[in-house]
């Protein structure tokens, strides 16, 4: 028997807090969920414990959080690939993004980097357009999750060239198989692509969103780059099961939104490429929604077959 929400409210937090992340380490859902984590964990008194269970689009971790019990111990801290993107492009997700959830708040928002291996002989967007319409078959982007995906689907689109779409657990595991030659482009958050663009084992060409990053300021957005109508943007949400008593949702939101805005937060957001993005839970859901039509749109415009 569930206990009444307000002496939940009076006792929240007495044990660990779970925060579950549906891509690997080193993946920049990875990073927001510790940095926010060790804030939430100050504030709230109890250890904050970041478990990565990765696979499957990051349905695993969100079919987890969707079916644990609303007590505010396991959150899921994800990405539009679970909450936006996943409705379109595979035919079955085994939990509804809208119902099955309760949303906290969103924490921040980043573009990605269009990355290419340095032995492509390609500088710029418009190089790699022309090597893959005068290359035909010979191009593979790999995509560590669906926001990947779809930037590489809605580039090939928007620019008439054919590239082989190689499927991979999370976007490290993508960049680490570029910098080995395995495929031809990428697109990466910027905590994944800098790093290596600087060592000079990826190139970079230009970011998904509408404005120029501080981590690689020379980089041109997408539509500089000369691809028409090209805006894709990742955010970092939070999330917990469904029906999660309002005492306990409102401490988490106030928690989580509190290191969105703490100043230290966010100067280590900025040194990973993450704009901070606090946002009531209304409007999280919203955005969800949105989300889903959005990407909706770019799959049936693009022609991919739901997998």
């Amino acid at each position: 028997m569930l206990a009444p929400a307000a002496s939940w409210g009076e006792t929240f937090p007495s044990r660990p807090i779970k925060f579950l992340v549906p891509f690997a380490a080193g993946s920049a859902t990875d990073a927001v969920a510790r940095l926010v984590g060790d804030y939430v964990a100050s504030k709230l008194k109890q250890a904050v414990v970041v478990e990565n269970k990765a696979g499957a689009s990051g349905i695993l971790a969100a079919q987890n959080v969707a079916l644990s019990a609303p007590d505010g111990y396991t959150i899921l801290i994800t990405t539009n690939t679970t909450h936006g993107a996943n409705q379109s492009l595979l035919k079955q997700v085994p939990y509804d993004a809208l119902n099955d959830f309760t949303p906290v708040t969103r924490i921040g928002i980043s573009p990605l980097i269009l990355l290419v291996n340095p032995s492509l002989p390609v500088k710029s967007v418009a190089e790699l357009v022309a090597y893959g319409k005068a290359n035909p078959g010979k191009l593979t982007f790999g995509a560590g999750s669906s926001s990947s995906r779809i930037c590489g689907e809605l580039l090939k689109m928007r620019m008439g060239f054919e590239a082989t779409h190689v499927p991979y657990r999370s976007i490290p595991q993508a960049v680490t198989d570029l910098m080995g030659g395995q495929i031809a482009f990428t697109f990466s958050d910027p905590l994944g692509a800098v790093p290596q663009i600087e060592a000079g084992k990826v190139r970079g060409l230009a970011v998904s969103g509408t404005s120029r990053i501080k981590l690689a300021p020379d980089l041109p957005t997408m539509v500089e780059a000369g691809v028409p109508d090209y805006n894709i943007i990742a955010y970092f949400a939070a999330f917990a099961p469904a029906k999660m008593p309002a005492p306990i949702a409102n401490a988490l939101a106030k928690a989580l939104s509190g290191a969105v805005r703490d100043k230290a937060i966010i100067e280590k957001f900025d040194a990973v490429g993450i704009e901070p993005s606090p946002s009531t839970p209304e409007e999280l859901h919203a955005q969800v929604a949105a989300e889903i039509i959005k990407w909706a749109a770019i799959v049936k415009s693009a022609g991919i077959e739901p997998q």
